[in-house]
C-alpha cells in the first residue's frame, strides 16, 4: 500500500483552459455580416476597375518611413516596395475575381485582406472618387421614387397656382 500512496503523490492535477469562442459570421452582434463585407469588397473593386475611384498607393519614399501603411504589406529589399504593394493588391483581386484558383479558405482570406486594405486606404485618405454601389436595381428604384415624389409636388403646386379663386360677393353699401 505504501507504493500506491507514493504513486498518488506523483499525480499532478492539470487544468485545461478552453479558448474563448470565436464570433461566427452569423452572430447578430457583428456590425457587418460576411455578405456585407463581400458586398463592400465587390463595390470597392468594381469602382476601382471602372475608374470611379483612384487609389493612391503608398510610394517607395513613404514606405521607407516606418508608417502604419508599411506594416501590413510584405516587403523585400530586393524589390521596389511600391510595386510589391500593387502586385500584392492585384494578386488578391485575382483570387477574389476567380482568375487565380483558390480554395474557400484562401478566398475568404483574400476578401478579408481586400476589406482591410479598403479600410486602411479610406482612413489614410488615399481613395479619390466615390465607391459606386453595384445594386443597379436599387439605385433605379430610388431614382424612380424621387422622380415620382417630385412629379407629385409639381402637380400640387400647379393645382394650387392655377385653381380659380372664389371671389366673395361684395356687400352692397348703403
Amino acid at each position: 500500500m505504501s507504493r500506491d500512496n507514493a504513486d498518488d503523490k506523483k499525480i499532478i492535477s492539470v487544468r485545461i483552459k478552453r479558448k474563448p469562442e470565436m464570433l461566427k459570421p452569423e452572430d447578430s452582434s457583428l456590425l457587418y455580416s460576411e455578405a456585407d463585407v463581400r458586398r463592400f469588397v465587390t463595390e470597392f473593386v468594381s469602382s476601382w476597375i471602372r475608374g470611379d475611384i483612384t487609389i493612391r498607393f503608398p510610394t517607395a519614399a513613404e514606405l521607407a518611413k516606418k508608417t502604419p501603411l508599411s506594416i501590413p504589406f510584405p516587403t523585400d529589399p530586393s524589390v521596389n516596395a511600391e510595386l510589391k504593394i500593387k502586385e500584392h493588391y492585384v494578386d488578391l483581386l485575382s483570387v477574389v475575381a476567380g482568375i487565380k484558383p483558390a480554395g474557400d479558405e484562401e478566398l475568404q482570406r483574400a476578401i478579408a485582406e481586400v476589406f482591410k486594405m479598403l479600410l486602411m486606404f479610406r482612413s489614410a485618405n488615399r481613395i479619390e472618387g466615390k465607391i459606386m454601389s453595384n445594386d443597379l436595381e436599387k439605385r433605379i428604384a430610388d431614382l424612380e421614387k424621387t422622380a415620382a415624389t417630385q412629379t407629385k409636388l409639381v402637380e400640387q403646386i400647379t393645382a394650387f397656382l392655377f385653381t380659380p379663386k372664389k371671389l366673395k360677393a361684395a356687400k352692397p353699401t348703403s
